[in-house]
């Protein structure tokens, strides 16, 4: 039986190896959008995917070059252009992926008794590339970590600036596509790389105001109180919940009944407000924001093209003081959260293209919950021929809140954020308070 909460270290047979594409492709400097050339963005996305039953090393390889074809600038490195103030662009050199192979003394049911809560001994399971700067480790690094069993753990790192959460899918699904259909043409919709379609106006014209963003250059000292600093300084604890569909209607229920409103909104709202309570903050006046991720493919004029491979997605900003975020009903959250999503009109996102062209301009994180949404990617329905996966999730555990899959229940969403240790108790309370206890109708059925 494994009992510890550390994983056992990976053993490599071999040095991981570079994956280039099987087939010549573009070889041409890359345009990044400013959506794309963010500061916020300078991270690799990292998956982990449990699979109870591995697929051959060679199989995998294989595929990925076949893949690479279609996805070639994940195969290349970004540089900064000598042209335009040292703005990031892909070099589509195919030069390579990174793929790791290795093999760890666990069974697939080892790690499931330790999956709800990521640790830092995850991190053996994604080879670490040692680089001198961001810019410096590939695009994509890729680690399969064979297990005693037969199953085997998919860790994935792929570069946030090159594309966002729906492009990781895309690249994920069209891989396994290739395992799984090797002689049909990818079924999904192939990727479409241009940057073009969101280049800035000329001057640039800011016509809408944008409450995620702030100038480096501004000094408010009088209302600087940085929540982001604090959460860094401390001892974090990765904290994780799954609401079902049937929490989620009591939440709901918590709102007037003319209010209408989705799942993420409603569980956005009660997160934020249980972050900020749990955090005690003050003085009650105090302006709060939560960020929250938002596809905007089909808000533009004209719409995106389909297959769009750059980030797509904007942060709405929703913000309020804590004293109206806390006293009053969950609505008041709802209310804004759907207030910031109306706004992102075809306007507002090129107005904040235009507004990123000035590079003392950067996303608002100091009293910020940031939410990112990975739970209706289809992640959790990756098949490489042997099954789906029997967990999804995140590498890591980070102050920035995601909403994950649950797998084998769509409809349940899992939330996961790492809080102080100090607030711990104060966080999981507030998180759930009422919502697992059983009211008379629910019990008779009554919904």
């Amino acid at each position: 039986m494994f009992r510890s909460q550390e994983l056992p270290d990976c053993f490599y047979q071999n040095k991981p190896t570079l994956i280039s594409p099987n087939a010549p492709t573009p070889n041409h400097p890359l345009y990044l959008s400013n959506l794309d050339d963010q500061t916020f963005l300078r991270f690799s996305i990292k998956y982990l995917f449990l699979f109870r039953k591995a697929v051959a090393p060679d199989i995998l390889k294989y595929s990925l070059a076949k893949v690479l074809v279609d996805y070639y600038p994940l195969a290349g490195r970004l540089a900064t252009s000598t042209l335009r103030d040292h703005k990031l662009q892909i070099d589509c050199n195919a030069q390579g992926a990174v793929f790791a192979d290795a093999f760890m003394d666990i069974t697939s049911d080892d790690f499931l008794q330790l999956s709800g809560k990521p640790n830092r001994s995850w991190r053996k399971l994604l080879y670490r590339v040692e680089v001198h700067s961001f810019l410096d480790i590939p695009p994509l690094v890729v680690q399969v970590t064979n297990l005693r069993c037969g199953g085997m753990i998919l860790c994935t790192a792929i570069n946030h600036c090159i594309c966002d959460g729906i492009g990781t899918s895309q690249f994920l699904h069209a891989w396994a596509h290739m395992i799984t259909k090797p002689k049909h043409d990818i079924t999904v919709v192939p990727p479409f790389h241009s940057r073009h379609v969101l280049k800035p106006r000329n001057p640039p014209q800011i016509t809408h105001t944008h409450l995620g963003y702030t100038r480096t250059t501004l000094k408010d000292n009088y209302t600087h109180v940085d929540i982001n600093q604090y959460l860094q300084s401390q001892p974090l604890v990765p904290t994780s919940f799954t609401f079902t569909p049937l929490h989620v209607l009591r939440l709901k229920r918590q709102c007037v009944t003319s209010l209408k409103c989705t799942t993420f909104e409603a569980l956005a709202s009660h997160t934020w407000r249980s972050w900020v309570r749990s955090l005690d903050l003050s003085p009650s006046s105090l302006k709060v924001k939560l960020l929250f991720s938002a596809n905007v493919r089909k808000k533009l004029i004209p719409e995106l093209p389909q297959g769009y491979y750059g980030n797509g997605f904007v942060l709405a900003c929703a913000e309020t003081a804590v004293k109206d975020l806390v006293t009053a009903n969950l609505h008041h959250g709802i209310n804004i959260i759907q207030q910031a999503k109306w706004g992102l009109t075809d306007g507002h996102v090129r107005s904040m293209i235009d507004l990123l062209e000035d590079k003392n301009v950067k996303t608002d994180t100091c009293s910020s919950l940031v939410i990112s949404q990975w739970a209706k990617l289809g992640l959790e329905d990756l098949d490489f021929g042997e099954g789906k996966p029997l967990h999804m999730g995140p590498l890591t555990s980070d102050i920035y809140c995601l909403f994950l899959p649950v797998v084998g229940n769509f409809d349940a969403v899992r939330v996961q954020v790492s809080v102080p240790e100090c607030v711990v108790e104060n966080f999981e309370y507030y998180m759930m308070d009422g919502l697992d206890e059983e009211d008379i109708g629910e019990q008779n059925g009554f919904m």
